[in-house]
Order: structure tokens, then C-alpha cells, then sequence
């Protein structure tokens, strides 16, 4: 494992091995499958369980463990969180995808361990411009943050640089979006939520620094109205408080001395 200079006496976000992340790219890469699975069967009429059911049997077809499924109670391997929820949307038989829908979908699963995690957003057909505009902006948020993700960095250069990258995204598509308050990304590893909690915003130069095997889950989530958010009777799902849609994008990534590693990448 390799430590910055310098470093002792200062905070870092927990590193891991080569070989560790390695082991997380395992577990990542069966993420990203099941997510491109889910992607190709979304349609008019399929339901979110379908959509559970798909994801579930890749991850277990690839020798994982969906992370999600118990964790405290949570029943499903995926949230699956449709048009104005935000995310943990629980799946169910009864919600049928109809076009134009916005569709998140977050995932996890766990090799020999280690855990990955990631999140998309996709229309079930053609998406509306502004519908398009919001899960293109999320995205290019999280590249952003993804950016920032290099050795000698603070956890909150990569909060900045989400909101630079949402403030950037309002430029090119000529609209304001809301970086939904108190939610964010994570550390992981052996546990699928680990510390530091990684804000979507913020000032620079904060908190602890980045070395050569940090590993995050960086997930901003974006909307087209409200930064507030309500939690339903299920108490998983989030939904926005003023009914506009959201949009969800994460990677788990980690800090290497040649620049950021996408865990969760096919």
C-alpha cells in the first residue's frame, strides 16, 4: 500500500492493496453487468421486480451476493427509483414501466467480500429534453467528481468539484438543477457504507486527504426543482418534496498514482 509523504500525522480516506482493488473491480464489473442488463429489459409494461429479478440473477450468475438485499431489511438487490423518486425506490409487481419514464436504478453486489457499488439513470424510450438534460447533468457531475479523484486531494475538493460540475451542467443546458440535500456518496470496501460521507457540494480543502488506493462511492443526484426530499411510509423511498423528477449517476472509484479507477466499469 502506498502512503503519500507527509501523511502520518494527517487523515486519509482508508486505502486499500492493488490486489484489494482488484478483488473490488471483481465485485464492480458484476455490478456494471447487472445494470446493463436491466437497462436492455426496461420496456413498457416491464415491471421493477422484473427489472430486481434480472439484476439479482446476474449477480448471482457471476458467483456475487446482491449487497442490498436484508441490508437493514431493505428486500430487493436494487433500488429502483422512477420519474420524482430520488433513490431506495423499493421494486415491486405492480409498478409498470410506461414510456417516457425516468428511471434510476442502484445497485451492489459483493465478491469473495468486497463490495461494488453504482448507480444509472435511463428513460424507458425517448426521454423528454429536460428529462435527458437532468440525467446528462448528473452524470457529468459525478465525471467531475471522478476527476478530482487524485492523490493528494481532500474528500471535499471531490464535493466541490460534483458542484462545479452540476453548476457547469446549468451553463450548457440553460436551467437550474437541485442538488438534493443530505445525501451523498461513501467510502466501501468490506462493507458496502463505510466513512468518510462524501457531500455533493461544498467548499475545497476540507476533511481527509486522498492517497494511492483510496477508494469511494461517489453518487451526486440531481433534480429539476427542489433540493428537499420526503421520505414515504415504506421508509426507503425518497421522493422530491415539489414532485419534479430526479436523476442518479454513481461509481465506486479509487485514487491511483495514474489517475482514477473506475470499480464499477463493464
Amino acid at each position: 500500500m502506498v502512503s503519500l509523504p507527509g501523511l502520518r500525522s494527517r487523515k486519509v480516506v482508508p486505502q486499500r492493496s492493488a490486489g484489494e482493488l482488484d478483488a473490488m473491480a471483481v465485485a464492480g464489473a458484476l455490478v456494471a453487468a447487472a445494470l446493463a442488463a436491466v437497462n436492455q429489459a426496461a420496456a413498457p409494461g416491464v415491471s421493477t421486480k422484473d427489472l430486481d429479478e434480472i439484476a439479482e440473477a446476474v449477480i448471482r450468475g457471476g458467483g456475487g451476493t446482491p449487497s442490498f438485499l436484508g441490508y437493514h431489511g431493505y428486500p430487493a438487490s436494487i433500488c429502483s427509483s422512477v420519474n420524482d423518486r430520488v433513490v431506495h425506490g423499493i421494486p415491486s409487481a405492480g409498478e409498470k414501466l410506461a414510456p417516457g419514464d425516468l428511471v434510476s436504478i442502484d445497485c451492489g453486489a459483493i465478491v469473495d467480500g468486497w463490495h461494488g457499488d453504482s448507480a444509472i439513470t435511463f428513460g424507458v424510450g425517448a426521454l423528454i429534453p429536460v428529462d435527458a438534460a437532468l440525467s446528462a447533468a448528473t452524470r457529468e457531475s459525478m465525471e467531475a467528481g471522478i476527476a478530482a479523484m487524485i492523490p493528494g486531494n481532500r474528500l471535499s475538493d471531490v464535493s466541490h468539484a460534483i458542484e462545479l460540475g452540476t453548476r457547469a451542467a446549468e451553463v450548457r443546458y440553460d436551467r437550474k438543477f437541485g442538488i438534493v440535500a443530505g445525501y451523498g456518496g461513501h467510502g466501501i470496501g468490506r462493507q458496502m457504507h463505510m466513512d468518510p460521507f462524501l457531500p455533493n457540494e461544498g467548499a475545497p480543502g476540507r476533511g481527509p486527504v486522498l492517497a494511492p488506493g483510496s477508494v469511494l462511492a461517489i453518487e451526486p443526484m440531481l433534480t429539476l426543482g427542489t433540493v428537499k426530499t420526503v421520505v414515504l411510509d415504506d421508509e426507503w423511498t425518497v421522493v422530491t418534496a415539489d414532485g419534479t423528477r430526479a436523476a442518479h449517476w454513481e461509481h465506486t472509484v479509487a485514487v491511483t498514482e495514474d489517475g482514477p479507477r473506475i470499480l464499477t466499469a463493464l
